[in-house]
């Protein structure tokens, strides 16, 4: 088989789905251009678009291997995916994946073949087409929103991915099921899906694409202010219920231990060392067990037993207080207090607590 023979044999397995709210004339002419290159099928979702935006959706309806869904009124992108990727499963069994693209002309059609292409070498993956945000005719808005999330969920889930909201995206069949349970009905739904890869350990591979602005970006229904804070919130919502969880088993811990030194073995006058050791322990386990129980079922929604989890959480905490002595006692030999060594150090640990419960002790598919 030849190389053209192989890419159009890609691009006749692979779907294009296009979410789409009140398109211009562009759709039409971008739905005949991936149907010529070769694609062999094409999923348009109006979500919700006026009346009067109703005939370009009938001339594309009606072009061979189209298929037009319709919201009755607007529901978001993510739903709108959500609609397109049911549809596929129950419709389009002989499909090898899925490609997404925008309706509002970023996407050009080389880069959905290129993406199809990717899709052909039979690799578990989620492809992001990747746009160079160095260029001159990015869009300020576009440049600074897309390198700050890129920053922060790097730092939160470990992996870096230089175009974390690119609406250009490929996976396998087999994943449909996953991309339909991902949580999220509007723009904060395409970073739900990467939070969720990135847990789950589904291999996220960004494939450089042509940046694409046409008239400054004005045709795309993305609001800078709006829509950026709603993503930021989705980055953050795990990190902020994880620092929630961790100041109330802090004050589980204190109040435990006051409870049992005090009220307890009234040992706030006498001072006895072995009853201040047996309350911290108690009031320790208490708390950490907690702690293990919120992050379990609140932070990282584990759906799992909790047995494997349970023991690699202790081993994380053991490790944790393990390294941060250490740490502290090689920086006191530089000089430093150990106030301010174990202030440096737990900080430092306690992000590093979160990517290990994240990505080992509380990760999906443990079990399988």
């Amino acid at each position: 088989m030849t190389a053209d023979d192989k890419r159009l044999r890609a691009l006749a397995d692979a779907v294009i789905l296009i979410p789409s709210l009140e398109p211009d004339e562009r759709l039409p002419a971008y739905a005949e251009e991936l149907l010529k290159c070769g694609f062999g099928h094409l999923v348009i979702v109006d979500d919700g678009s006026a009346e009067s935006y109703q005939p370009i959706f009938e001339r594309i309806a009606g072009m061979e291997h189209t298929t037009v869904l319709h919201h009755d009124v607007n529901h978001g992108k993510g739903v709108a995916l959500k609609t397109g990727y049911a549809w596929i499963a129950e419709n389009l069994p002989a499909c090898s994946g899925v490609i997404t693209a925008d309706a509002d002309g970023q996407h050009t059609v080389e880069d959905c073949c290129r993406l199809a292409e990717k899709l052909a070498e039979g690799k578990r993956a989620l492809y992001l087409g990747s746009r160079d945000f160095s260029l001159d005719n990015v869009p300020p808005k576009s440049r600074a929103g897309n390198r700050s999330t890129s920053a922060i969920f790097f730092l939160l889930y470990g992996k870096w991915l230089p175009d974390t909201q690119t609406g250009l995206r490929a996976f396998r069949r087999e994943d449909l099921q996953f991309m339909t349970e991902v949580e999220g009905e509007r723009f904060e739904y395409e970073m739900n899906v990467l939070i969720d890869c990135a847990r789950t350990g589904l291999d996220m591979i960004p494939v450089t694409i042509e940046t694409v602005y046409e008239n400054d970006n004005s045709g795309s229904h993305y609001h800078p202010l709006k829509d950026s804070w709603r993503i930021l919130k989705v980055i953050l919502k795990g990190f902020v219920k994880f620092m929630g969880a961790s100041l109330l088993c802090f004050l589980i811990d204190q109040g435990i231990f006051n409870l049992m030194n005090l009220a307890v073995f009234h040992n706030g006058d006498v001072k006895n060392g072995g009853i201040i050791l047996l309350s911290t322990v108690i009031a320790r386990v208490i708390s950490a067990t907690c702690n293990f129980l919120i992050n379990k079922e609140f932070v990282f929604r584990q759906k799992e037993h909790s047995g494997r989890a349970f023991l690699r959480y202790a081993v994380l905490c053991v490790g944790i207080m393990l390294t941060s002595a250490l740490c502290v006692y090689l920086l006191g030999l530089t000089g430093i207090s150990s106030t301010v060594a174990k202030l440096i150090v737990d900080f430092l640990l306690y992000f590093v607590s979160y990517r290990v419960q994240q990505n080992w002790v509380f990760r999906e598919g443990d079990g399988k």
